[in-house]
């Protein structure tokens, strides 16, 4: 018995010794970095495992190794070697057809879209201009604000602290944005954090094609992070100038052993002072999300995103003295507002996301996606009517603002719907891509909202004159400021020579403006059809989308009021492949957008009634440009010249008698060029960079002088630049990198006047990034304005410049596990 007990230990022994663990690291062949999550299996065994966060694996025994990995080609190899290393290559041919999965790759570039075609397609496969800005360049440069972020993309000028952009020259016209393909409703008076992006998409030009009712410029398309098939948690400390402490967090993995069940949750949380006076907020946002993935013909992804914001609507910097030509914008400091301190903004949103793709087969598939959002707005404001105070001889007294104070509640529901059915074919030699879908957009401002507001002058029998009449002076109640004889406002004057902040009594006030926002209801249906047709080199985009849109004011009332509006918008897209990496295409698309009563035109923030009795918005695009990847993949190049043309433009009349009277502009024309860069120089040198060429003037106007004059707020040459370089492993300075940017914009017309000019601008940004050898630790150090150059982002008239921030700096401890 002894003997036979030592020949089984011998027997176990030997087995030990002879049995073989083979470790490596997989690694991506575009940015050598660790892939996570990747699955190793042994060939002819029912052994398999898993990389960690680095890349690193190890498994026990010998043969043929597969490794397969989301976004990336399956490839085999030998084991052999004590440690492995392999490089895979990045499937892009592969693709989610709807995005239930995170992102793999960790670059500043990002190969496709989802939004653009409404089907996985890649960037240089689509016959339109895209810009993307991905999370790990809005980590990098630390761009924590929507605006922050957009402002890298060509073409993209953000014109004041706000959400007011002008894409290609073209100034937004909607309110919110498009999350996921799918339209949102709120003031973004309040930047939105960007915790919960996985990147944000500039889609250029007006592609009602594929979405409902958006601008002529581009729209701005949020993409929302998924979860990953690997562990993988991530939390954040920040604290920066302006009082400005922060924390972010981002948690996913699976929720089983089969990895059927995948969870993220985002969440971030902000408070913050500011440069302005009186300008600060809090933020709070919280997004869980889960993607269930039953089998390889089903999957499903949820997501929920919370976000609570409460600050300042800054209405920008007052200057006086303003002399048409020669006045001086540094005649007040930066840092003017001209708020009271208990103003406040205050908005709660909640949207609510699923989307579900199921294969029918392998040619035969069916995409749903529903979006559920209800939002809240609370404001209460002491504001500029746009105009100087004026003297009891009716003369304007240019250290004085007229002031008016505002009050503002209202609630909106949005729903959502798309669904497609798409089929892949072949018809002799041509390989079709066909989709046909339905689209459902309806949002519903409720009733309960209104609008109080108290202006003008107060008379001496106790009632308010909305405007001072001279021929009737003796009626008005009088005050003297500095020696000066004025009517008494009902709202007091702003004195710029000597600005106070007191906390407003709001009794004092007389509110002669009581509105309750009519609640209304806007609803479009849309039914459509897309064929990406391949042949040879060529790639053809044909798509035909019908519009039904209906608008009723007074929803839900006695006086309801109904408009209804169709329109057929045709896309029609060419791309021609030169070789692999480089494609050339021309694309026209057409626009479309109604003026209706859920639709807030920038820059006025009331309501329209009755906004549907106008013309709708019309547009067209005309484009050429040429799309490359080179060095494979590691850089993508995107250029286009274009041309779009709008027409019928509702605008603000800035009449500070009737600050919600409404003018139409006849029609306008924007020319230009842009590029964008982004991708990998070396391994371990990133860049994101765009230029952006923009010609566009008034071609027709109700006043003449207008036509031919310059676009505003829209410079003719912008430029940015990002980049992070790491120190080589062989370095001294190996645990180190350095980040560096630059933004550049030429010159401006403001909104309202044309009687001074924004100037141009260089500013410059650094960083410094610190990540100790294997350690899952990151502090990085980011400058802002590092020269600290006094800028203006835009303007709208004498009393609301939008001033840049001073030299900053902020403060990131990052820790992963």
């Amino acid at each position: 018995m002894k003997h036979l007990h030592l020949i089984l230990f011998l027997f176990l022994g030997m087995n030990i010794i002879n049995a073989q663990q083979i470790t490596g690291k997989i690694t991506d062949s575009d940015t050598k970095e660790g892939i996570a999550g990747a699955t190793i299996k042994l060939l002819n065994s029912d052994l398999q495992t898993t990389t960690a966060t680095d890349g690193n694996f190890a498994i026990e025994g010998e043969g043929i190794l597969e490794i397969t990995a989301a976004g990336y080609k399956t490839i085999q190899v030998k084991s052999g070697a004590k440690f492995l290393n392999i490089e895979i290559n990045s499937d892009r041919n592969e693709l989610q057809t709807v995005e239930i999965l995170g992102r793999a790759s960790k670059k500043y570039n990002s190969d496709y879209s989802f939004s653009a075609t409404k089907i996985a397609a890649l960037n240089k496969d689509i016959p339109q201009s895209i810009s993307t800005i991905t999370k790990e360049l809005i980590a990098d440069k630390n761009a924590f604000y929507l605006a922050d972020a957009v402002k890298m993309a060509s073409g993209v000028i953000p014109s004041s602290y706000y959400n007011q952009y002008s894409i290609r020259g073209i100034s937004q016209n909607e309110e919110g944005q498009i999350i996921n393909g799918m339209r949102t409703r709120q003031y973004y008076f309040l930047q939105p954090l960007t915790n919960n992006i996985e990147r944000v998409e500039v889609i250029k030009g007006p592609s009602s094609a594929t979405f409902s009712s958006v601008d002529p410029g581009g729209s701005i398309n949020l993409v929302t992070k998924k979860p990953l098939a690997v562990d993988r948690k991530e939390v954040s400390l920040s604290v920066g100038s302006f009082s400005t402490f922060r924390g972010t967090l981002d948690f996913t993995g699976p929720l089983n052993e089969s990895k059927t069940l995948l969870y993220r949750v985002n969440g971030a949380y902000q408070e913050a002072k500011s440069f302005r006076d009186l300008v600060g907020n809090k933020s709070f946002l919280i997004s869980p999300s889960f993607s269930y993935i039953p089998n390889e013909k089903t999957a499903i992804n949820t997501e929920l995103i919370l976000s609570d914001m409460t600050g300042n609507l800054d209405r920008g910097q007052p200057i006086f003295g303003a002399v048409a030509g020669t006045t001086n914008l540094n005649k007040t400091p930066i840092s003017l507002n001209l708020g009271a301190p208990n103003d406040f903004f205050k908005s709660k949103e909640m949207i609510l996301m699923t989307n579900f793709a199921h294969k029918f087969t392998s040619k035969i598939g069916f995409n749903a996606s529903y979006m559920k959002q209800s939002w809240t707005e609370n404001l209460q404001e002491h504001r500029t009517t746009n105009a100087f105070a004026v003297d009891i001889n009716n003369q304007p007294v240019a250290s004085l603002a007229m002031m008016q104070f505002v009050q503002r509640q209202q609630y909106w529901n949005v729903d959502n719907l798309n669904a497609y059915f798409n089929f892949d074919f072949k018809t002799g030699k041509l390989r079709h891509k066909l989709l046909t879908g339905y689209d459902l957009s309806s949002w519903n401002k409720t009733k309960g909202g209104g609008q109080n507001a108290a202006r003008g002058y107060l008379l001496k029998d106790g009632t308010v004159a909305s405007t001072f009449v001279l021929a009737n002076a003796d009626n008005y109640q009088t005050t003297t400021i500095d020696g000066v004889v004025l009517p008494k406002p009902n709202v007091n004057y702003f004195n710029l020579n000597t600005p106070t902040y007191t906390l407003r009594n709001i009794e004092d006030y007389t509110l002669n403006v009581r509105t309750a926002l009519p609640s209304a209801l806007t609803t479009t249906n849309a039914i459509y059809i897309q064929d990406q047709i391949q042949w040879a080199k060529f790639t053809f985009l044909l798509g035909l989308r019908n519009e039904w849109f209906e608008d009723i004011t007074n929803y839900e009332t006695t006086n309801e009021l109904t408009v209804k509006k169709s329109a057929l918008l045709p896309r029609v897209g060419v791309t021609y492949a030169i070789n692999d990496a480089v494609n050339i295409y021309t694309t026209y698309l057409e626009g479309y957008q109604p003026q209706s009563n859920t639709v807030t035109l920038m820059p006025q923030t009331g309501s329209l009634p009755a906004g549907s009795l106008f013309d709708p918005l019309e547009s067209n695009l005309k484009e050429f440009g040429a799309k490359a990847t080179l060095f494979n993949n590691k850089i993508s190049i995107n250029a286009a010249v274009y041309e779009i043309n709008q027409r019928n433009i509702l605008m603000n009349a800035n009449d500070p008698i009737n600050p919600d009277l409404l003018v139409t502009r006849g029609a306008e024309r924007s020319r230009g060029f842009e590029c964008d860069i982004a991708g990998y120089i070396t391994t371990n040198w990133q860049i994101n960079a765009s230029y952006s060429y923009i010609d566009a003037e008034i071609t027709n106007d109700r006043e003449a002088s207008l036509i031919g004059a310059r676009k505003q707020n829209t410079p003719k040459n912008s430029a940015n630049l990002w980049t992070r370089y790491n120190f080589d492993s062989a370095s001294a300075l190996s645990d180190f990198g350095i980040g560096l940017g630059m933004q550049y914009q030429s010159s401006k017309i403001p909104w309202f006047t044309r009687d001074f000019t924004i100037p141009d601008f260089t500013v410059f940004d650094a960083a410094l990034y610190y990540k100790p050898t294997k350690s899952n630790m990151q502090i990085a150090i980011n400058a802002g304005n590092l020269l600290n150059k006094t800028y203006w982002l835009g303007a709208q008239n004498y009393l609301r410049l939008f001033p840049g921030a001073p030299r900053n700096a902020t403060l990131t401890v990052t820790y992963k596990f």
